[in-house]
């Protein structure tokens, strides 16, 4: 380490969706941070891009995340107050598949428990309601008027931008390629310099593989695809005001999800398959979205809305990074608990959390705990009590 490298309170690496709210709430309170990430600001090739993701409170997954959402909502008002951008779009949400199916049974579950607005709808009024829609006569859904859409490109730039302006350093094209313990705190290698703090955040997403080795969680990278389709007469009755978010699942479990046309008549309207990717690296990913692909997306959509896959407008891809059973990672590091705390594993449906996962891993790296609730979150239900290893791990 050279003699003028810098001391930091805390060093965060990843600036993507989760690492971009840590140092924004992190320097908020006075820390003095650096952030580090391996690509530029607001890249496309992880897993914070595309224009939208969904945002909703009935959560299906687990009624355990409803508190965190409702949090979350609260700090994407501020976030757009604080810098004057789009963040959230909440044009309202359907839940739509059998009753007793996982996604509308598990919404009604969360929704029940939590006492959230919500309305029940049989395929007559979802039809009525919302007619570019054609669910089964057997099928239902649960409507949320406070679902939406989020803005990723938007809400990772708002918080670069407030974590500069409250004084932390924030360094790009500066890969990571080790860390570890060092006099009390942490020591981070880059090919430009050796940095320290007193604390360490890791947000790697799809890269937790290789700077998280010991924490021992079996991480699955998956590639997914993004669909932007022109629908058939045109986006007019898929414009917010008209068209939902929606989360469908068929009788045979497999699921979508999509968006309404949210920017212009020329942009088409969004939609992509729900954890029905390859698994990948971050290196060896297929970035090309091949015609295959776009027939089985077109087709699949035909059956529940006939209007969309009208032309394909574009396609894209991202990376889920997965945990054996799809919840998050979010702890004080096993092995090191005095001076790491981790965020990875977001499994494909994180990034609606994200200004409350930056709230919490402020909380963790200063006061060392959180008031939120992520018990559930905790690495050791998978791996069980994690005996020490080295710390020192490959970018």
């Amino acid at each position: 380490m050279s003699p003028t490298t810098p001391s930091y309170d805390v060093i965060v690496i990843g600036l993507g969706g989760m690492g971009s709210a840590a140092a924004h709430h992190l320097s908020a309170r006075g820390a003095r941070v650096l952030g580090l990430e391996k690509f530029g600001p607001v890249h496309q090739r992880g897993s914070s891009h595309g224009g939208s993701r969904v945002t909703r409170q009935s959560y299906f997954e687990d009624p355990a995340y409803v508190p965190l959402l409702l949090r979350a909502y609260e700090l994407y008002d501020k976030l757009e107050r604080d810098t004057g951008r789009e963040i959230a779009l909440l044009c309202g949400g359907l839940m739509v598949g059998l009753p007793e199916g996982r996604v509308v049974s598990g919404a009604r579950l969360s929704a029940e428990t939590w006492g959230l607005p919500h309305q029940m709808l049989d395929a007559r009024e979802i039809r009525r309601r919302f007619p570019t829609l054609t669910p089964r006569d057997e099928e239902v859904a649960l409507y949320e008027e406070r679902a939406g859409l989020v803005r990723p490109e938007n809400t990772v730039a708002a918080h670069l931008q407030l974590a500069t302006r409250q004084g932390a350093e924030l360094r790009f094209e500066e890969p990571v390629v080790r860390w570890e313990p060092f006099r009390g705190g942490v020591r981070v290698h880059t090919p430009e310099d050796t940095y320290t703090a007193g604390q360490l955040v890791i947000c790697p997403g799809a890269w937790a593989p290789g700077l998280l080795a010991d924490l021992g969680v079996p991480f699955t990278i998956e590639r997914q695809v993004m669909y932007w389709f022109q629908p058939t007469g045109g986006v007019g009755p898929f414009l917010p005001e008209r068209h939902p978010i929606y989360v469908w699942e068929d009788a045979e479990g497999v699921h979508v999800y999509g968006f309404p046309a949210i920017d212009g008549p020329e942009r088409g309207a969004k939609v992509a398959f729900f954890r029905k990717g390859s698994v990948c690296t971050p290196e060896s990913i297929d970035r090309t979205v091949h015609p295959e692909e776009v027939a089985a997306m077109a087709a699949h959509m035909a059956r529940h809305i006939p209007l969309l896959p009208g032309r394909l407008l574009k396609a894209a891809t991202c990376m889920y990074t997965t945990t054996p059973d799809e919840h998050f990672v979010i702890t004080r590091h096993p092995a090191h608990p005095e001076s790491v705390t981790v965020a990875c594993g977001f499994s494909g449906h994180g990034f609606k959390f994200v200004p409350v996962v930056g709230e919490i891993l402020a909380d963790l790296a200063l006061d060392g705990a959180t008031a939120h609730p992520i018990e559930l979150f905790d690495p050791r239900r998978i791996t069980g009590p994690l005996n020490p290893a080295p710390a020192a791990a490959p970018a």
